[in-house]
């Protein structure tokens, strides 16, 4: 079953956060990661933050390979220092059979 990376947060270093695209696109491909949402200015309800991103991996547990791989952990500070938000990972959803 399909897994995702859902994150929503706001970038409050633009300075650091323009090395972190860059150097996380690796990572993504090394461990089977696909961008499917990356969205600056999404049309929203309530109060998001700024960026939208939805990653899709084979599983749960490839998500979490790749986050805590030690590729990814190399360079995640890079988001965690310039911005403010969350992640969530999450299986795709399997509508109930009835």
């Amino acid at each position: 079953m399909a897994g995702y990376v859902i994150a929503n947060y706001t970038i409050h270093d633009p300075e650091k956060y323009e090395k972190y695209p860059p150097a996380a696109g690796p990572t993504l491909q090394q461990y089977g990661g696909k961008l499917l949402v990356v969205e600056n200015d999404a049309k929203t309800q309530g109060c998001p933050h700024q960026v939208i991103v939805v990653i899709e991996f084979e599983s749960v547990e490839a998500a979490k390979r790749w986050y805590e791989s030690p590729e990814y952990t190399a360079i995640k500070h890079l988001r965690e220092e310039a911005t403010e938000g969350w992640a969530a990972f999450v299986p795709s959803f399997e509508m109930p059979e009835g």
